[in-house]
């Protein structure tokens, strides 16, 4: 029962914590919970898996977003490399739930109501069982996802760009570093386009989101052309979506994701340079739903 319930649990957590390590141990957690109570008394065993994972993650997140207010730079979370999907239907529904734009917009939200929006929203639990698993009544889980998706706004899992163009935008943002040209690319990408990068204090990334297609054409064809044009990309699929692994020698020194809008444009860029961030890229993908 459990293990058939592991993937379902790690997509959970993994939401909700912006952190596949942490949301590992959370469902460890529920793991051993599990494995000490008396399985004759529950009647729902996929629900109180769900209520004891979310509630732990619930947790975790609460002490995650004290401790990140001395974060270094930018935070970002962590990539994580992902399969394709069995259909296209299905990486289509991964990639619109689980992109790092996606999870960006989730960090406006409060512990609780994010739990309460993926449960209810992503995941298409009954109101009635999500209220069950956050412990409060079902009008209280009504008011958690409303107030979600106020936050939210129009930003909600939506349109995906086909894989094609997800890779014509990877190339273009690829030769542009190579060659220090950035007309390709600027033909792609929005004017209000974001560059983030996380470094986490440990490795050289920017401090702050550069914004504005101005400042990340100059960034691109300038610094990254000068630090980054003799590395090694690998294509894989981070969060679901196109991206790429970027090497130095045989060391992963950085992941790429990247954002579009509905047209297709680029509205965003992710580089995820923490070392810490890294360590599970390149070596398995990682099945969650």
């Amino acid at each position: 029962m459990f293990e058939d319930r592991r993937p379902f649990l790690t997509g959970l957590a993994y939401r909700i914590l912006g952190s596949l390590a942490e949301a590992e141990d959370a469902v460890q957690d529920t793991y051993l919970k599990w494995q000490a109570c008396e399985r004759g008394t529950i009647s729902n065993p996929a629900g109180w898996l769900t209520a004891v994972c979310t509630r732990r993650c619930i947790d975790m997140l609460r002490s995650a977003r004290r401790s990140r207010v001395d974060y270094v730079g930018a935070w970002l979370p962590e990539p994580i490399q992902t399969m394709t999907g069995d259909t296209p239907e299905g990486a289509a529904e991964l990639s619109s739930t689980l992109s790092l734009a996606f999870m960006l917009v989730l960090e406006r939200l409060a512990p609780k109501e994010r739990a309460a929006y993926l449960l209810r929203e992503i995941f298409d639990q009954p109101y009635e069982d999500v209220a069950a698993a956050l412990d409060v009544t079902e009008a209280a889980c009504r008011k958690l996802v409303s107030r979600a998706r106020g936050r939210i706004g129009r930003e909600e899992p939506g349109a995906v760009v086909p894989r094609k163009r997800q890779d014509e935008l990877l190339a273009a943002f690829q030769a542009a570093i190579a060659t220090g040209s950035t007309v390709q690319l600027a033909a792609l990408m929005r004017e209000d386009i974001e560059l983030r990068a996380d470094g986490g204090g440990k490795a050289l990334a920017l401090l702050h989101p550069l914004l504005g297609k101005a400042n990340v054409l100059g960034f691109v064809g300038g610094t990254l052309n000068r630090s980054w044009s003799g590395y090694r990309w690998q294509r894989v699929d981070i969060n679901g979506t196109r991206g790429a692994l970027v090497f130095d020698g045989p060391n992963i020194v950085a992941s790429v994701g990247l954002a579009w809008d509905a047209q297709g444009e680029l509205i965003g860029i992710y580089i995820m340079r923490n070392p810490d961030k890294l360590a599970r890229l390149g070596d398995t993908e990682s099945k969650i739903q």
